[in-house]
C-alpha cells in the first residue's frame, strides 16, 4: 500500500464513513488541530524518559485523541455508526481525565500567578500540546453536536496538561519573578 493516493490532490479529504469533504471545512481542521495535539504529546513522550508515569499517561492521551478525531472526522448523518470509547468520547473519558487532574495536583505547590512554559523540556512540550488542544477545542466548536463530551474531554486535556507541565517542572517560574 502506498503512502500517498492522490485523493486530496483536488483538495478534499475523506470523512471516517467515506464521504468527501473540503480540507478546510470545520471537521477536518478540528480533527486537524487535534492530530497535531497528538504529535505534540509525542515530542512530550519522548522527553519524558526520566519519568515512566509521564510516558503512560501520554500514551493513554494519545490514545484518546484518536478517539476524539473519529468523532470529529465524522459527518452529523453518520453519528450513529460511531462506537462510544472507541470512535466517540465518553462522559467516562472526560472523568479520567478530571481524576488525573485531582492526583496529579497533589504533587507539587499550587499556583498563585502565570507561569513561563520552558523549565524543563518535558513541561515545555506538555505546554506546547496544551495550547494546541486549546486550539482543537475552539476548533471543535464548529462540528460538536448537542450531546457529545469532546468538547468537554478537550477542554479537560488542556487541564491536565497544565498540571503536568507543572508537575514535571518541580518548581515554576512565575511571570512576576525576576530573572
Amino acid at each position: 500500500m502506498k503512502v500517498y493516493t492522490r485523493k486530496g490532490d483536488d483538495g478534499t479529504t475523506g470523512s471516517l464513513y467515506g464521504e468527501r469533504v473540503a480540507k478546510d471545512a470545520p471537521g477536518p481542521v478540528a480533527c486537524g488541530d487535534a492530530d497535531e495535539a497528538q504529535s505534540a504529546l509525542g515530542l512530550a513522550r519522548a522527553a519524558a524518559d526520566a519519568t515512566p508515569d509521564l510516558g503512560a499517561i501520554v500514551v493513554q492521551l494519545q490514545r484518546d485523541l484518536y478517539v476524539a478525531m473519529g468523532e470529529l472526522a465524522t459527518l452529523p448523518a453518520n453519528r450513529a455508526k460511531l462506537t462510544p470509547g472507541s470512535t466517540l468520547v465518553t462522559k467516562d473519558m472526560v472523568v479520567r481525565l478530571e481524576q488525573q487532574i485531582d492526583d496529579l495536583s497533589t504533587r507539587f505547590e499550587p499556583l498563585r500567578d502565570f507561569v513561563l512554559p520552558g523549565e524543563t523540556v518535558a513541561a515545555a512540550a506538555l505546554d506546547l500540546a496544551r495550547a494546541i488542544v486549546r486550539r482543537a477545542e475552539r476548533s471543535a466548536l464548529a462540528v460538536a453536536v448537542d450531546g457529545s463530551h469532546v468538547l468537554a474531554y478537550l477542554n479537560r486535556l488542556s487541564d491536565l496538561l497544565w498540571t503536568m507541565a507543572r508537575w514535571q517542572e518541580g518548581e515554576a517560574r512565575l511571570t512576576k519573578d525576576a530573572g
